[in-house]
């Protein structure tokens, strides 16, 4: 047993006496949705305005858990569990945070600050990981709960921690302090956010700097008054700042602001040195030099800070991408409303518009400090920066305030008013951004307004995608390409907005099978670079027109290219394809003297690359053969190298291969079903975040008698009694006429249910005799909790057929954290 984790040790943390057998606890869980081995659990019981945990301990206790933490006197603990009972099940579970923190002397790093404490995290992360052993926090877990459960991740195989705190009344910093313990901290800025609790930006960076009184070490901008003046009273605490002011411990000496990236030139301890920023917004040069400056302290070289900042990759926010209206977009992030997040809202509605005309509806922001006058001007000027051509306002602050906007918005007392004059979006083709307090309602508009289909839908998880991603990164190494494969509408999850997620995670390339695939993304707006993988002709004037590559694997489509280069100077590169054993496309070995010959008179043409399938990577009984698919390739292309003079890209390497085949990645990685969470092997996959769910809902419920028969062609004869849910879920939907009969299943309330007699067209029906449900209750086909590769393995396929079978008519939602 781990004596340090034991459940007495956690009982005598929180002043308590343990009730019943002692374990060994690794995990604490607060939700019991989550999926966790029950042996090892603890469940905390937490009580919420809106939930109490202790509701959820029979089902707990059905699926294996034995060691609860609950309120005094709420449960009774039965003959074999272990239980600590508590006054307070939210501060025994800070006291357990704190004590397990205080078990581990790693340098922590603690972040806050009214704006970007994620960012700022992430990044730290991205540029620290190469030499350090991180635990961070899990996305934006900086509250009351999210804390502790994020401390407690701490193992003794970390060297660095980093961890958020976000408070949003006064004195909720105390117990965050006890919890991280801080060595060193990065105070971000101080905004608008919560600013209604605290009586000005003072008390409010006051509140927040308590984090750091027993760091040695704080990170933060010197031109920020608030941030200064509190962290002056702290005693004892060296704070570093940067600014542009002389004096600044890292002087920014000059700013050049390009459309895409940022130049920098900084002084750090008398030294100059320049870096460059892959972003232009000032928000992430400001997160950007916090960890340049944390870094540098760190003793990290202003070489190989500038090196490493250069390769920073996007952190996003979570919003909902759904299809709308008049052939239009909803961006849905009718949640929260502040200055802050308005201003990264209106960031992602430009990525999304890429041309398409700009509508935002935006309700009053309550949740602020500044002068009303002062807000409104704000937010009117965001919004012209934003190039926002149609503005829907409502709220009496925002119709008060009605000169300080863009001509021609409209204003509306409340939702109400909005739906009944606007039951449609008002402008055809728009992308729309629906951003409001929760107290507005607007989710009634963007029901209202988001394109009605049935009740069946994709939702495509892009926090989870982003992780994989980055997952294959840092397997890769930063001198190793990416190519996102957005083929066959994305694997089923919607090619576009797929590929606009790949080009705003600056991915080098995109894939797609065939020229219209890559067409519809041009149309989109989107311009990174596409490489058509087709097996039929296409006309070069047509890559030409878009702007897309496409490979050549023959002597026809390489003479067609040749042709056209010969006589249009910026013709499209070609992609030279090479059978080395997959026996699909491409040039066989055998072929290579004619290649040869053909590339050293075609002058005018430009290889971009050079690139193979392999047959079996993921497969450990053809290793083999696949190792002589990569030596074959690496042969081949050393002659075509030779032959042309310069190096295209190389690239062999599918998801498997990525991660199997280090000799394999070469130039270029091509990812496909390893971004949606499904990886070489069960290792692999576990590391992995499943991205998609599959949902639908109950249309109506039946009781049945024995004797009853149910679905075409009568093969169902139900023999007893029994409820049957209708789906609205059929084979037209992807849903495989395969799974009928009892062969398929999916899950309602957690609980399996089998299909009953055959799939029909666009519905089916389920067994729900034991689980109490009823129409309009979810039905989940495959989700996170239940794997997309069970569901393939019902269907007798792989989870790539799974996926893109799933029709077109399912609506995808994609999730942004």
């Amino acid at each position: 047993m781990h004596a340090g984790r034991s459940l007495s040790s956690l009982a005598a943390a929180c002043g308590r006496t343990l009730h019943g057998p002692d374990g060994d606890i690794a995990r604490l869980c607060i939700d019991s949705r989550q999926p966790v081995a029950a042996e090892g659990t603890l469940f905390i019981a937490l009580d919420g305005k809106h939930h109490d945990g202790h509701r959820y301990l029979p089902q707990l206790r059905e699926r294996g858990v034995r060691a609860f933490l609950v309120r005094q006197g709420a449960v009774q603990a039965l003959p074999g569990e272990s239980m600590i009972a508590v006054p307070d099940t939210l501060k025994a579970l800070q006291d357990i945070a704190a004590w397990h923190r205080a078990q581990f002397t790693l340098p922590v790093v603690g972040i806050t600050g009214s704006n970007g404490k994620t960012v700022v995290k992430e990044w730290l992360n991205q540029l620290l990981a190469p030499e350090e052993r991180i635990v961070r926090s899990p996305g934006s877990w900086n509250s009351q709960v999210g804390v502790p459960l994020s401390v407690w991740a701490i193992n003794e195989t970390h060297t660095l921690g980093l961890f958020e705190a976000g408070i949003s009344e006064p004195g909720g910093m105390d117990a965050l302090e006890r919890i991280i313990a801080p060595t060193l901290g990065i105070f971000t800025n101080i905004g608008p956010a919560h600013g209604a609790h605290f009586a000005s930006d003072a008390a409010k960076a006051d509140e927040k700097a308590k984090l750091f009184r027993r760091a040695k070490t704080v990170v933060h901008c010197s031109d920020h008054a608030a941030v200064c003046n509190a962290l002056n009273k702290l005693g004892g605490v060296q704070l570093l700042g940067w600014g542009r002011k002389p004096d600044a411990d890292l002087h920014i000496v000059e700013d050049r602001a390009d459309s895409d990236h940022r130049t920098l030139q900084l002084r750090w301890k008398g030294d100059l040195c320049t870096v460059e920023l892959p972003f232009s917004d000032d928000a992430s040069v400001e997160n950007a030099l916090h960890c340049i400056t944390l870094l540098l302290h760190l003793g990290r070289s202003a070489e190989q800070v500038a090196e490493r900042v250069r390769q920073l990759r996007p952190v996003s926010m979570r919003l909902e991408t759904l299809p709308a209206l008049n052939n239009g977009t909803l961006l849905n992030d009718a949640y929260s409303n502040d200055l802050a997040s308005l201003t990264i809202a209106l960031g992602q509605l430009a990525r999304t518009a890429a041309g398409r005309p700009k509508l935002v509806v935006l309700s009053d922001i309550a949740d602020s400090d500044e002068a009303a006058e002062q807000r409104h001007a704000h937010i009117a000027g965001l919004l012209r920066s934003a190039g926002v051509e149609h503005v829907i306002a409502i709220g009496p602050a925002m119709r008060a305030h009605a000169a300080l906007f863009p001509g021609g918005t409209r204003f509306f007392d409340d939702a109400d008013a909005l739906l009944h004059a606007l039951p449609e979006p008002p402008v055809q083709g728009a992308v729309t951004l629906v951003k409001g307090a929760r107290s507005f309602g607007l989710e009634r508009l963007v029901a209202r307004w988001e394109e009605r289909t049935h009740g069946t839908v994709m939702e495509v998880d892009v926090e989870a995608m982003r992780h994989n991603l980055n997952h294959y990164r840092e397997r890769c190494g930063p001198q190793v390409r990416i190519m996102g494969m957005v083929k066959a509408g994305g694997y089923g999850s919607s090619a576009v907005e797929m590929a606009r997620f790949l080009a705003h995670e600056q991915v080098a390339w995109l894939g797609v099978a065939y020229a219209d695939e890559g067409i519809e993304l041009r149309r989109q707006g989107i311009r990174t670079p596409v490489l058509v993988m087709n097996p039929e002709p296409v006309p070069m004037e047509t890559l030409h027109r878009y702007q897309l590559q496409a490979e050549v694997y023959d002597q026809r489509s390489l003479r067609a290219a040749m042709d056209f280069a010969a006589h249009v100077p910026d013709a499209p590169a070609i992609h030279l394809k090479l059978d080395t054993g997959m026996h699909r496309l491409g040039f066989l070995p055998q072929d290579m003297p004619a290649l040869l010959e053909a590339l050293r008179s075609a002058k005018p043409l430009h290889v971009a690359s050079i690139f193979s399938h392999l047959a079996a990577s993921e497969n450990p009984q053809q290793d083999a053969f696949t190792r002589g698919q990569i030596a074959l390739f690496k042969e081949l292309s050393a002659r075509l190298i030779d032959a042309l003079g310069y190096a295209p890209l190389l690239h062999i390497a599918n998801s498997a291969a990525a991660t199997r085949f280090p000799e394999a990645r070469l130039d270029m990685v091509r990812l496909g079903i390893g971004l949606h969470g499904i990886g070489a092997d069960a290792e692999e996959t576990a590391q992995l975040r499943p991205v998609e769910t599959l949902r639908t809902v109950i249309a109506q419920v039946k009781e049945l008698g024995a004797g009853e028969s149910v679905s075409y062609g009568r093969k169902a004869l139900l023999t007893a009694p029994a409820r049957i849910a209708v789906l609205p879920i059929g084979y037209a939907d992807g849903l495989s006429r395969r799974l009928g009969e009892g062969r398929g299943r999916v899950w309602v309330h957690g609980e399996e249910a089998r299909t009953v007699g055959a799939i029909c067209m666009d519905m089916c029906m389920v067994d729900v005799t034991n689980i109490p449900c009823a129409a309009g209750d979810d039905a989940i086909v495959f989700s996170p909790q239940h794997p997309l590769q069970d569901y393939a393995r019902d269907l007798g396929t792989i989870p790539y057929e799974a996926l893109t079978s799933i029709s077109p008519r399912v609506k995808r939602v994609f999730i942004r954290e």
